[in-house]
């Protein structure tokens, strides 16, 4: 358990401030919006799903980021919307502490735009993440207006992505794409499939399973009307008077 003196601006008098080791809370506000939440929890699922055998990440949103060199809590710290960070152990966190995580930063942020965080996520924030981060992919994405950009890392510089036919932006760290899809922003894979989230898998599992069942009914319906057609030749055969097993 580290105790610090903190100077109370208002009153002037220092203040014990007690901060145990690895273990701060995150301290982000709430979401702004429901569609702020709903985005985030996408790219969560979609990601945790399709690297489900993997041990080696850690992903998160709305989640605090200390960094100070001096490691307080009350300094230095930013709350990305999600942000991935590679070569970890894939645990619950209550926050990322840097200090705590061998010094790394995340290998990817986006941040979600709104009237209020705008400007702050394209300039204090990229600054930040350019310049103290050194994430290697930024991404912005508005939600309502469908805004998107994204930017990678060079010597030290982040320069902008350049969008494929699809308008999709390449994280060079997840080895994915980046797409809007339905108003929102989604995983794609390097032949631009989408990655699904567990809820389609299972929508495509029963689609496959209702589609086998058709395929069987369809298959006795030809065969049911194969032997009624066998019969009713059968039957004309005996009314002339020969024997349909002799044939």
């Amino acid at each position: 358990m580290t105790i610090a003196q903190e100077l109370d601006s208002e009153t002037g008098i220092c203040e014990d401030v007690i901060f145990p080791p690895g273990d701060l809370f995150s301290d982000e506000p709430p979401l702004e919006t429901e569609l702020h939440l709903r985005q985030i929890i996408l790219l969560l699922q979609c990601l945790e799903w399709l690297w489900r055998d993997r041990n080696d990440f850690y992903s998160a949103g709305n989640l605090t980021i200390y960094y100070s060199p001096r490691q307080r809590k009350s300094e230095k710290f930013r709350g990305p919307d999600f942000f991935v960070v590679l070569g970890t152990e894939r645990k619950t966190r209550k926050s990322w502490v840097v200090w705590e995580e061998d010094g790394k930063y995340p290998n990817v942020i986006l941040e979600i735009l709104s009237n209020s965080t705008a400007n702050t996520d394209k300039g204090l924030k990229k600054e930040i993440y350019q310049n103290t981060f050194r994430t290697p992919d930024y991404f912005w994405f508005d939600p309502y207006t469908l805004e998107f950009a994204g930017f990678h890392l060079v010597d030290g510089e982040y320069q902008p992505l350049q969008a494929s036919e699809q308008g999709h932006l390449w994280s060079q760290q997840l080895g994915l794409y980046l797409g809007i899809y339905q108003g929102l922003l989604r995983f794609f894979k390097p032949d631009g499939q989408l990655v699904p989230t567990p809820e389609e898998i299972a929508q495509q599992s029963e689609q496959r399973v209702e589609q086998a069942e058709q395929k069987v009914e369809q298959a006795e319906q030809r065969a049911q009307q194969e032997a009624e057609k066998a019969e009713r030749l059968a039957a004309k055969l005996r009314e002339l008077n020969i024997d349909p097993d002799t044939i």
